[in-house]
């Protein structure tokens, strides 16, 4: 295991299914989404804001921005602000018991199951090696020896959080943190090793996380990470979002704080789980309307250009902005705490929006913690 050192100056940087033969095909092409009316019928309620501006810090509820999508200034290297020193190191499939990793050959995709439109077929998945990397951000706040509060990020290294971080530390507007980004594990969507990570419906992630990265964050960084679920948070996008909630909403005494842009709360899931058998769709769909209300903080984004059936499936389970409205709509029925932005003018995870929305995100996401004192 190796390890470097860096304080960046701007704090920047299978299971085979057993199911009949598919031919080899390439994935098929995006078509460009359209662009979704905010206002449409069955979409949440929600505050339309002045152009520019984002919600305050203490809002729970829906907001619409946009269409000018500007940095916020804690987005925006200062030079009287203390730089955290991010540390990177890399983990092995080799070295894991839970995830030795899988891929889907190039350029395969899958076939729908012609028994059920909803499920896809992959045949060309097996077993492959990889690398993944993983960057965690010490803030030059942070007092050796002491237990710290936490984020863990999906496909990272995520240098925007560590900038945001530098700068909502020095200004008290969140606690003095580290953030933990890790690499995924290769590939994207059914059959790849990222979304059989991310698109899981279960705790495994989040038990791989606990088990394997967070013992050698302790021990190449020489920090002290908090056990209190209260002090630790999630975040991603699209599929690295729907994990950041899956990680908490599968180990609840584990993470009570979740933050997602563009979050897969789609059909993603990979190979099928009679449990969950509609993947991510199912927290709007049944678990959150369903289940007794969690101890959790979420945030969530959506664009109005968001992804709208990326694949060869037609199961209506596939629309990121009709996904996002609807765990909106749960989770206020359900009296969580919640803030959601729905962004004109934006993309799928568009990098704009997380450099106006991050900072407000993430305070809002810590407005109410308390560490836990002995």
């Amino acid at each position: 295991m190796k390890i470097a050192r860096m304080i960046w100056s701007a704090a920047l940087l299978c299971a085979t299914l057993n199911l009949p033969a598919q031919s080899t095909t390439n994935q098929p092409a995006r078509s460009t989404p359209p662009t979704h009316d905010p206002h449409t019928p069955g979409y949440v309620t929600a505050t339309e804001l002045p152009d520019g501006s984002v919600p305050p810090a203490n809002a729970d509820g829906n907001f619409i921005i946009g269409p000018t999508h500007n940095r916020a200034p804690e987005m925006i290297m200062q030079t009287n602000v203390p730089l955290g020193t991010v540390y990177h190191f890399t983990m092995n499939s080799a070295d894991s018991k839970i995830y030795p990793g899988i891929a889907r050959e190039r350029g395969t995709f899958g076939t729908v199951d012609p028994t059920d439109p909803a499920k896809l077929v992959v045949t060309t998945s097996h077993p492959a090696p990889y690398t993944r990397h993983v960057a965690v951000y010490v803030p030059k706040q942070y007092v050796p020896g002491t237990v710290a509060p936490f984020i863990v990020g999906a496909d990272g290294p995520d240098h925007t959080l560590f900038t945001a971080l530098d700068n909502l530390i020095a200004e008290d507007k969140v606690p003095v943190m580290i953030a933990i980004s890790i690499g995924n594990g290769s590939g994207d969507a059914q059959g790849s090793e990222r979304g059989l990570e991310y698109d899981t419906m279960s705790g495994l992630y989040a038990e791989f996380v606990e088990q394997e990265v967070l013992p050698l964050v302790e021990k190449q960084c020489h920090v002290m990470l908090t056990k209190d679920p209260d002090g630790r948070a999630t975040i991603g996008g699209s599929s690295g979002g729907s994990c950041a909630l899956i990680m908490a909403w599968y180990h609840p005494e584990l993470y009570h704080r979740v933050l997602t842009y563009s979050g897969t709360y789609v059909n993603q899931q990979w190979p099928p789980n009679a449990e969950t058998p509609h993947g991510a769709w199912e927290f709007h769909e049944h678990l959150i309307p369903n289940s007794p209300v969690k101890p959790l903080r979420i945030w969530m984004e959506v664009g109005d250009r968001d992804l709208l059936n990326p694949n060869v499936l037609r199961d209506n389970m596939h629309d990121w902005v009709v996904a996002n409205e609807n765990m909106a709509r749960v989770l206020a029925a359900k009296g969580y705490h919640y803030q959601f932005i729905f962004a004109r003018n934006a993309g799928h995870v568009d990098g704009r929006v997380k450099q106006q929305t991050l900072p407000e995100a993430l305070e809002w996401l810590w407005q109410d913690y308390q560490p836990v004192t002995k």
